[in-house]
């Protein structure tokens, strides 16, 4: 009988990480990682550190770049989080209204409405982007004023704040993330040397990821991505070769398979990407996925019934929730391959 995620509609409060791994006296590496294998149709559960012992010599893993951005402005009433770049400077950026705990959604502003921010900074709304964002323009450069100013995006799940070095990768090197390609957190310096001495090899992309929304999941919007031509050889190096390539998060498969040229093989391309990876769609370039556990009704779901299918990830989330995993950006990683 087929199974569905159809039961998946509600992730229970106590499967959600309040604080970063260390906080809970593991490692970054140190978190669980549930393992789903597409050849055999088996779940299995392991530590992040057994990677290495489960990819090949000769896989790929194809990772993001982008650095996080401390990307919330708190003023008195509200926060603006500052989404992503548009063309021409503008930025798509999100109002919430501040409580005790964390933000919750804004529905005010006006279209040519003024908001003052700290250090004498002053944001213009233009236009609704979407239901949720705003077009708007920041009287000077955003990302300097951000480091100065800004802080990283919590949302109520996370009991407290915590510093932005807690919300970086070790492939962080080009800010411009609003929030954590968080696939990427557990990798620890230790375990990248494990892997190259393993024989995988690492490729970089890089995709800026935009906010999220906790209340209400919605398509991903455009975004901005780059992958080298390098990164493109390497991928169809690695697929010649008769080797796995493995993104590691959603956003490392949309860049790459925002990369795929009309005959399915990878190719240098950057700018802005609406592609959206769908179970009817399907992937092109990508083999598998290392990815975060990810909301019930969440638009990453289809991305990943694309890669493992129906049946194989609802058995998969039926695992995780049966073995008690944590999910959210601190949480645990689900390794697809």
């Amino acid at each position: 009988m087929t199974v569905t995620l159809d039961q998946f509609t509600e992730l229970p409060p106590d499967l959600e990480a309040h604080e970063p791994p260390e906080a809970r006296g593991l490692t970054r590496d140190g978190v669980r990682m549930l393992v789903t294998d597409k050849a055999s149709g088996g779940v299995a559960h392991h530590r992040f550190t057994d990677l290495p012992d489960l990819l090949k010599p000769g896989d790929l893993l194809v990772v993001n770049t982008s650095g996080t951005l401390p990307a919330a402005v708190h003023t008195e009433r509200i926060a603006v989080h500052f989404s992503g770049r548009l063309d021409g400077g503008d930025w798509l950026v999100e109002l919430r209204e501040l409580t005790r705990r964390a933000t919750v959604p804004y529905a005010g502003g006006l279209a040519g409405e003024w908001i003052p921010l700290p250090g004498g900074a002053t944001l213009r709304l233009i236009d609704r982007h979407t239901p949720r964002l705003w077009r708007a323009r920041l009287d000077r450069d955003v990302v300097a004023y951000l480091r100065g100013h800004g802080r990283p995006i919590r949302y109520s799940y996370v009991d407290r704040e915590w510093p932005l070095s807690a919300y970086q990768t070790v492939f962080g090197v080009d800010p411009g993330s609003a929030e954590m390609p968080s696939a990427g957190r557990p990798f620890s310096d230790a375990l990248v040397t494990r892997l190259v001495a393993k024989g995988v090899a690492f490729a970089p992309v890089t995709l800026h990821t935009g906010v999220a929304s906790t209340e209400k999941d919605e398509p991903p919007y455009a975004e901005w991505f780059n992958v080298p031509a390098s990164t493109a050889r390497r991928v169809e190096d690695t697929r010649r070769s008769g080797g796995r390539v493995i993104a590691v998060g959603t956003t490392g498969v949309r860049a790459l398979e925002s990369a795929a040229d009309p005959d399915g093989r990878a190719r240098a391309a950057s700018g802005f990407t609406e592609h959206i990876v769908t179970p009817e769609g399907g992937v092109r370039l990508v083999d598998g996925l290392l990815t975060g556990l990810h909301e019930p009704k969440s638009t990453h779901l289809w991305m990943l019934r694309a890669i493992a299918g129906e049946d194989l990830l609802a058995r998969s989330y039926a695992a995780a929730v049966e073995g008690r995993y944590l999910w959210h950006e601190f949480g645990d990683v689900h390794l697809i391959a």
